[in-house]
């Protein structure tokens, strides 16, 4: 699922050479002032480790070259640098020359180079109208936004051997109590050396032959091998906002590669997004570009191919995307854990989190599916001593009053046999223990994974990232440039939106939203029509298998076709909330997710989920009764449940659409790219052979390949948190979609990755400490769970009134037991009985019963707590519906507050952070305190040497 920060995680890698991240201080600007008079030492010290490429110590055995270093020849062949061979690539434009956007991009284009980026075009291989508009930032340029934009890079920390360093923070080892090494050297000082207590086992320095592979340990399943991973050298320093004042502090070996490939891509990105392309209008960014078609494309190039003709086991590894390949996205490898690391150096903080996410999220799905099963088995084996069905399937002698009007017959219980003991297996004494369960396991995994993010955050440098840093939307910029007021943090004026502006614009939005959910309650109203007339269709149907089936095939047709109308309604949603979060004219791009997020999930969740609410607690529970029907608009008879319980509806309405949801969406997101890449690859076959393809420079390849989703990881959440909602919210209903979803999570992941590192061009690297708004989502459906779990057992299951029967009305009555031989005669206590001359014209059926007993029907049975027709208030309630009821209502409360009770304990005695996490955080605190205390205490020490000297010069020389 994911790899565990205590062992299981593979060493990242920046900008090619191989970093582990340890717990380092974080932020230092605040002494870095008083480290500006220590001498710092003049040359790089070997014991500190490189920030740089990826490399081999033997080049023999690696295939993962200096980027820096490669042949110029070599340069100009693989497509990822310019044309001489030494300007690595970051950012691909592309555009038609036919498009009539010249003007614009012109502007564009000038302004780009005005910023200091180094451009160059080429012409398409496969079509001359197509030009690619390479970009490289020199290291002058890459300096000033990476300051700008607060970029966190590693910076050298001071060596304690050197004159008047006063002091350095390293990793030592310790044995019995004394020091060992020093970054990998046994050296005596008799300066204070602070040191981190680590929390692995310490390995000392050896060559790593990051190339070598060791093959494959399937005796260790659902673990990350390191041994086929490369074993990448330890980088320890601390990281820091880079600052070009202080520039000496940082540990620069190579400017060229001292920011990785995905740090320079984002630092392009974030200028792309700043640059006019009008002049004298405030019009500017990419992204408006990209909407007006006056470029077609923009992306970082992938660091090559995927695939290798030698084997990665012998070989190494080509490139980076070539080591995911081999190492998380092959389905060979759908057992092992996922390198969180290194899919976040390369993809990005926020698409590791998704997936450190899902991995979480898939492993806790392990118990959930594991009693899912065992209450789905204990169903099973108790099937053939269940006192219910058994009465059901006996119940040959009664006769059931028709389900709908005119063309439904008459019906024997027994006929409902099937269904009862389905029924059995989903509804049992053991639904709720797991429906408590659940809930105390959405509590749980939520507790856990917020400890999971906390180290997560820690260990990728993401503690001290806050949405101050972030930049505000060009469109908020562009919207609002006239109005200004200071930002209380940075100190700087930035745009501003009126409260009024803002308020009215929230408005119109919620109306627009009101507006989406009245359509969704429309659109499960016409599933309604269509159930309550088909059903009476199918029952006039010819064929004997769909007529003796009539209300299965009118629950099957409703369910396939309110499939259909979700997907078609989610298109119109995904366009109308676009529409009103761009009216909102949120101020970041986070904001901007977060309300886009909101509203989507908000449509789509009571899009897929509305139609099973009607069914679990409106469906049968408002029909009246024989002779007096409720009926829609004056005409069609509500539907009734089926003679064996509304359960076995919610379990198909459940089945059905997670299996065609989640079938669907692994189409769309590897089908229909698959698809599309195919023909693209058909189509260069044709025109330009088999060798063709493999010829095209790396932008070539990229720009083939399907664009990466334009809302991000929206979908990716979007499926999964669903998903979740159905593995919560109806879960005693259908206690095996925790294993539906544990089954299809395997191969979401390993299909997400693929699909990431395959099919899709390379997203851009954004940064994100956690999953945002989806956490509250979370949280909220956990809550939501609870009280369809408790309204489900308590109205839709029979456990309630089996319940108050074993206790009041059976044959145990007043015994306290309620075993199964307590519950003979609750079928005959449930039904009751209706006169057949009373009913309705219209709803009187055609067939009046003969072919049970030769003779017409005088009575029929109806599942209900009526009295009999000769009773003084005929078809009255029985004060055995109040017992139900009442018992109903305790249930609900009971069960809401203990459950309740459990998940605030829970959350209570579960802290969001480790221990050992915390400890470490508290002393690295400390640790900065006596940095900052041993520098100012050198300062004044030298200061009073200073003026000790001069006093004495000063002596000597007087007369």
């Amino acid at each position: 699922m994911e790899a565990s920060s205590s062992g299981s995680t593979i060493s990242s890698v920046t900008g090619g050479k191989a970093k582990t991240h340890q717990p380092v201080a974080k932020d230092v600007n605040i002494f870095f002032d008083e480290l500006e008079g220590v001498n710092s030492p003049s040359k790089d010290d070997d014991s500190l480790l490189h920030h740089g490429n990826l490399t081999s110590t033997s080049d023999d055995a690696s295939r993962l070259e200096v980027v820096g270093e490669e042949v110029p020849d070599k340069n100009k062949t693989n497509g990822l640098y310019f044309r001489d061979g030494k300007c690595r690539i970051d950012y691909i434009l592309v555009y038609r020359k036919s498009n009539p956007q010249t003007e614009k991009r012109e502007v564009f284009e000038r302004n780009i180079r005005a910023e200091g980026l180094q451009m160059e075009k080429e012409s398409s291989l496969t079509n001359s109208d197509i030009i690619f508009v390479k970009l490289h930032a020199p290291w002058e340029v890459l300096g000033k936004y990476a300051e700008l934009m607060n970029v966190r890079m590693p910076f050298r920390p001071f060596n304690p051997f050197s004159a008047g360093a006063p002091c350095i923070l390293v990793r030592c080892c310790f044995l019995n109590g004394h020091f060992i090494e020093i970054n990998g050297r046994s050296r005596r000082s008799r300066r204070k050396i602070y040191y981190l207590h680590r929390r692995y086992k310490f390995m000392n320095r050896i060559e790593k032959q990051i190339s070598r592979f060791r093959g494959w340990l399937p005796r260790k399943p659902m673990k990350l091998d390191k041994e086929t991973l490369p074993d990448l050298e330890e980088n320890d320093c601390y990281t820091a906002p880079f600052s070009q004042q202080r520039i000496h502090h940082f540990i620069i070996h190579n400017k060229d590669t001292f920011f990785n490939n995905a740090t320079r891509s984002r630092i392009v990105h974030h200028i792309l997004q700043r640059v006019k392309y009008e002049e004298g209008k405030n019009k500017i960014g990419l992204n408006r570009l990209l909407s007006n078609g006056s470029y077609e494309a923009a992306f970082p190039l992938h660091e090559g191919s995927y695939r290798s003709k030698n084997s990665i086991k012998t070989h190494g590894a080509e490139n980076h995307r070539h080591l995911l390949y081999e190492c998380w996205a092959s389905w060979g490898v759908w057992y092992k854990y996922q390198p969180l690391d290194l899919v976040r150096r390369y993809f990005g903080e926020k698409i590791g989190l998704y997936f450190a996410w899902l991995g979480w999220y898939t492993g806790m799905l392990f118990p959930a599916a594991f009693i899912g099963l065992f209450v789905f088995l204990y169903g099973v084996t108790t099937l053939n001593h269940c006192q219910v069905s058994k009465e059901v399937c006996q119940a040959t002698d009664i006769i059931m009053c028709p389900i709908c009007d005119k063309y439904c017959p008459f019906m024997r219980l027994s006929d409902s046999c099937i269904y009862a003991k389905v029924t059995h297996l989903f509804d049992n004494g053991a639904t709720v223990f797991f429906a408590v369960f659940m809930a105390v396991w959405a509590t749980v995994f939520l507790e856990f994974w917020k400890r999971r993010r906390a180290v997560i955050a820690y260990d990728w440098d993401l503690i001290d990232w806050e949405e101050e840093e972030e930049e505000i939307r060009p469109q908020f910029e562009a919207k609002y440039s006239k109005k200004e007021r200071m930002n209380p943090i940075s100190g700087k004026p930035e745009p501003y939106q009126a409260f009024a502006d803002k308020c009215s614009r929230l408005i119109v939005s919620a109306s627009g939203i009101f507006f989406m959910i009245c359509v969704v309650i429309a659109a499960v109203f016409g599933i309604v029509i269509y159930r309550v007339v088909t059903v009476s269709t199918f029952a006039a149907f010819k064929w004997a298998l769909i007529r003796n089936n009539s209300q299965v095939a009118t629950t099957g047709t409703a369910v396939c076709i309110n499939f259909c109308i979700i997907m078609l309604l989610n298109v119109l949603y995904e366009k109308v909330a676009l529409f009103l979060t761009n009216l909102e004219q949120p101020r970041t791009e986070s904001e901007w997710e977060n309300s886009f997020t909101l509203k989507m999930f908000l449509f789509q969740f009571v899009n897929l989920n509305s139609s099973t609410f009607y069914i679990a607690f409106f469906l049968g529970r408002f029909t009246g009764h024989p002779g007096a029907y409720l009926r829609l608009i004056n005409r069609w008879r509500l539907e009734e449940c089926h003679p064996s319980g509304c359960l076995i509806d919610l379990c198909m309405q459940m089945g059905i659409i997670m299996v065609l949801k989640q079938t669907w969406n692994n189409f769309m997101e590897l089908g229909y790219p698959l698809i599309q890449n195919w023909w693209t690859r058909r189509k260069l076959r044709q025109e330009y052979g088999t060798q063709g393809k493999t010829s095209f420079p790396q932008w070539e390849k990229d720009y083939n390949l399907q664009p990466m989703n334009a809302y991000g990881l929206f979908d990716e959440y979007l499926e999964m948190i669903l998903q979740f909602g159905f593995t919560t919210i109806f879960v005693a209903a259908f206690p095996l979609a925790p294993l539906l979803a544990l089954l299809n999570n395997i191969i979401e992941i390993r299909l997400d990755a693929y699909k990431f590192v395959t099919q899709w061009r390379r997203p851009l690297a954004s940064r994100a400490k956690d999953i945002g708004i989806w956490y509250g989502i979370l949280e909220g459906i956990g809550i939501l769970s609870v009280i369809t779990n408790a309204f489900v057992i308590a109205v839709t299951s029979d456990f309630i009134p089996r319940l108050v029967y074993a206790y009041k009305y059976g044959p145990c009555a007043g015994q306290g037991e309620a075993g199964q031989k307590c519950m003979v005669g609750y079928v005959n206590a449930s039904l009751s009985v209706f006169l057949v001359s009373d009913f309705e014209n219209r709803s009187e059926p055609t067939s009046n019963g003969s072919e049970f007993s030769g003779s017409p029907l005088k009575y029929c049975r109806y599942r209900d707590y009526r009295d009999p027709p000769h009773s003084p208030v005929p078809y009255g309630y029985t004060l055995q519906f109040w017992h139900v009821l009442a018992a109903r209502l305790a249930f609900i409360i009971v069960f809401e507050h203990l459950v309740f009770c459990i998940k605030h304990l829970i959350s209570y005695l579960i802290p969001d952070l480790p221990k050992d996490l915390r400890d470490r955080m508290r002393r690295e605190k400390y640790l900065i305190q006596e940095m900052m205390y041993e520098a100012e205490l050198e300062r004044l020490q030298k200061e009073r040497k200073e003026r000790k000297k001069n006093g004495k010069s000063y002596h000597n020389e007087w007369p």
